[in-house]
């Protein structure tokens, strides 16, 4: 006699397994037609320049990605050294305002 759980299992690992290789083969052909995009790309007048020009620009958005990543670095050092300027700062005395001193008035 078998039990319902094993055969829910082996249902179950098949079924996982024919999605993967579903899966495995829609990124096949997702791979292979992304090539062959490229390789007719290439094969265009200009086509060549194009590319030299999209790997420019991949690298300068890489270098400005890193100089953003290093601003938050910089705030938080600012941040730190306000908080230090701060401590250092004596506190303010409160000054009270007195009213300008008027010269006395004579009775005439």
């Amino acid at each position: 006699m078998t039990t319902a759980v094993p055969q829910a299992a082996t249902t179950r690992r098949k079924t996982t397994e024919r999605a993967k290789s579903q899966s495995k083969a829609l990124v096949t052909k997702l791979t292979d037609a992304g090539e062959d995009a490229l390789q007719r790309l290439a094969e265009l007048p200009g086509g060549q320049r194009a590319f030299g020009a999209f790997n420019e620009l991949r690298n300068r958005v890489d270098e400005l990605s890193k100089k953003v990543r290093g601003i938050d670095e910089l705030e938080r050092r600012i941040k730190k050294l306000e908080k230090q300027v701060a401590e250092l700062k004596p506190p303010r005395k409160a000054t009270t305002r007195s009213t300008p001193k008027r010269p006395p008035t004579t009775p005439t």
